[in-house]
């Protein structure tokens, strides 16, 4: 089978029943149309045997794995590998499976399930997928730095210096516009937002966030978009109103019929946030660290994953070490930290910590990953802490009743202070900030 270069990731969409192509998002080298015919009729045979084709590695490291939906959607997911340097395999497996549902939910976000499911037009079908492409490659978006929710299913954000100001703004904004439904998210990540914005599902959560950012990249300064929620309401439509409060920040709020959209900019959103500007460049100046500067992080963390199981929230970050010249080759890039960090994140997820409660699986997904739990069938307990030395940096895990927290820091760390270092990083976050 032709492979795809080295790293990169290639979705395919076809229709269940019949296999026939809706759309290829991905590497920009397509794959042949006999070989997706191939990946779809080895499917359809495995099915009409009473086997179901999940995963398979090809001879060149790639993977292919396929999901149907619905029985009404396949999607597949060729990876050229690249990715699993970090553990083995399993890791890109696992990514390219949590890829598959976040592309399914993405979809039925913005055309909704119907749509999906009763498809009488395959060719209006395949026009109106169109609308979703711009969102499915944010997520195949693989050097994408600072946004891990795709994957982890825990809403990537903010802590602003200021949270109280900010909170009850967003409490008070969502009122004013009739809802109980609204976020401010700053560089992408969410600042503030409504209690029952957080109860949406958490990949409800991840996946408005990708499309503010998405609307945010369009350049237009307020929008009114029409969603879908994949878990909570997939077939009746609601409102997704954006604006743009300056530069890289961005307020939503999710409503019914009313308010309108010039009704909202004009009366509603200048008498919240107004007063709040330099407020607001409070939180922007916190940028890509995610923390405000009252957290102090020890010099030897080179980046952070940290998740609070409990609100499904994350706070991620890579510095650069001030002990270290910038472009220093004894330490990873910054982009490689991230790709370190993801890595890490699936290894540890996979055969030490919990992933049930932070990612929320599903029993069917549960089913579907079984084999991922045979490395911790073998273990006596339920392990609470974990490290992996590589050639390029040292991970550390730790797990707490509330938190993960995900670390690398240098080689030049000595090994037996990563765990003082992971418990100190955890201590000070948590009392700065009460993440």
């Amino acid at each position: 089978m032709m492979m795809l270069q080295h790293g990169s990731t290639q979705l395919l969409c076809l229709t269940a029943s019949s296999g026939v192509p809706l759309f290829t998002r991905g590497a920009s080298k397509q794959l042949p149309f006999s070989v997706i015919g191939s990946l779809n009729g080895v499917h359809m045979f495995g099915g009409g045997q009473g086997v179901v084709l999940s995963c398979c590695e090809t001879e060149g490291g790639g993977k292919v794995v396929w999901r149907v939906f619905q029985d009404s959607v396949m999607l597949i997911a060729v990876g050229g590998g690249g990715q699993c340097d970090v553990g083995g395999g399993k890791e890109e497996e696992v990514r390219l499976q949590r890829l598959l549902e976040n592309v399914w939910s993405c979809m039925v976000l913005v055309l909704g399930q119907d749509e999906l499911t009763n498809v009488r037009n395959v060719e209006r079908l395949k026009r109106d997928l169109r609308s979703c492409f711009s969102l499915i490659d944010q997520l195949l978006e693989e050097n994408q730095e600072g946004i891990l929710g795709n994957l982890t299913h825990c809403a990537d954000s903010l802590l602003p210096p200021n949270p109280t100001l900010l909170q009850e703004a967003v409490d008070g904004f969502a009122q004013a516009a009739d809802s109980e439904f609204s976020c401010l998210t700053v560089h992408g990540r969410i600042a503030a937002a409504t209690e029952k914005w957080w109860r949406l599902a958490p990949q409800e959560v991840v996946l408005l966030s990708a499309l503010i950012r998405s609307l945010s990249a369009s350049g237009s300064a307020s929008c009114d978009y029409p969603v879908f929620l994949p878990q909570g309401s997939p077939t009746v439509a609601h409102r997704l109103l954006r604006f743009q409060l300056l530069p890289g920040a961005d307020v939503c709020v999710l409503c019914g019929p009313t308010p309108s959209l010039h009704r909202a900019e004009s009366g509603v959103v200048g008498s919240f946030w107004t007063p709040l500007v330099e407020t607001l460049r409070d939180c922007l100046a916190v940028g890509e660290r995610c923390l405000p500067g009252s957290v102090p992080l020890r010099p030897d963390v080179l980046a952070l994953l940290l998740i609070n199981r409990e609100t499904r929230r994350s706070v991620s970050c890579v510095r650069t070490l001030a002990n270290h010249p910038p472009g220093d080759p004894s330490l990873p890039s910054k982009s490689r930290c991230w790709k370190l960090l993801k890595l890490f994140y699936i290894f540890s997820t996979t055969r030490y910590f919990t992933q049930e409660e932070t990612l929320c699986v599903s029993p069917e997904e549960r089913a579907q990953r079984g084999n991922t739990e045979d490395f911790v069938l073998g273990l006596s307990h339920q392990p609470l802490q974990c490290y992996l030395v590589t050639e390029e940096c040292k991970s550390y895990g730790l797990q707490t009743p509330q938190h993960q927290l995900f670390l690398l820091v240098p080689l030049s760390v000595p090994t037996f202070a990563l765990r003082t270092v992971a418990i100190q990083t955890l201590s000070d976050i948590v009392a700065a900030t009460g993440f």
